[in-house]
């Protein structure tokens, strides 16, 4: 079986694990052994599921200010574990690949597969949900066909990723595709590169 197809089962594998009981708040079961690529994977989803979750009560039109800025600096703290992560999987990837020599003139890809890997984590959330609202009973029979409309699409850009992410690994490991990592080096939750955060730093800091 190709990775995507094991990440596929993965990703299903943990989104049906957590609407076992919908919460946003509950403790993630990883099934697989520490430190391996399954692992890794299903650890990812489950970062992606509550976060979309969490970005569904965000935008609750009656929600409590104070509860709104709280889901804000959750979903924040969300964003940064999900990156981390997805940077630690191209790790994975790089250290696979690491003994291999590319070719002279091996192209760069526009993303790494890790990064692939979250878009396709991202797609298996679309296709559950769109297929939740296609079949909806409660819904018009127009929204239900234009849901149908949008999830086939949405299952043909799946087919087409996963394609494209087993050709990128093919390559890469053929030397075709040369691997370079490089960090997010996300602005917003760091307190020396966000101006609003060492602004309130300089401000606490008392006079003398």
């Amino acid at each position: 079986m190709s990775i995507t197809k094991t990440a596929w089962e993965i990703f299903n594998q943990s989104i049906s694990d957590y609407h076992l009981t919908d919460n946003v708040d509950q403790i993630s079961k990883n099934p697989y052994k520490s430190g391996t690529l399954e692992q890794l994977l299903y650890a990812k989803n489950w970062i992606d599921t509550v976060q979309w979750h969490l970005e569904d009560m965000i935008r609750e039109t009656t929600i409590d200010p104070t509860e709104a800025l709280a889901l804000k600096r959750r979903i924040d703290s969300s964003n940064q574990e999900r990156t981390d992560l997805v940077e630690y999987i191209d790790s994975y990837f790089y250290s696979k690949f690491n003994g291999i020599t590319p070719h002279e003139d091996a192209r760069i890809n526009t993303e790494t597969p890790a990064w692939a890997f979250d878009r396709l984590s991202i797609l298996a959330l679309k296709i559950y949900h769109m297929s939740l609202e296609a079949d909806r009973e409660s819904a018009s029979a127009e929204h239900r066909i234009n849901c149908t409309q949008k999830l086939n699409v949405l299952q043909e850009q799946q087919k087409d990723l996963s394609q494209a992410i087993d050709f990128l690994l093919s390559d890469i490991e053929r030397g075709i595709i040369k691997m370079k990592m490089y960090k997010q080096m996300k602005m917003y939750n760091d307190e020396s590169l966000n101006p609003i955060l060492y602004q309130n730093i300089k401000n606490d800091q008392p006079q003398t």
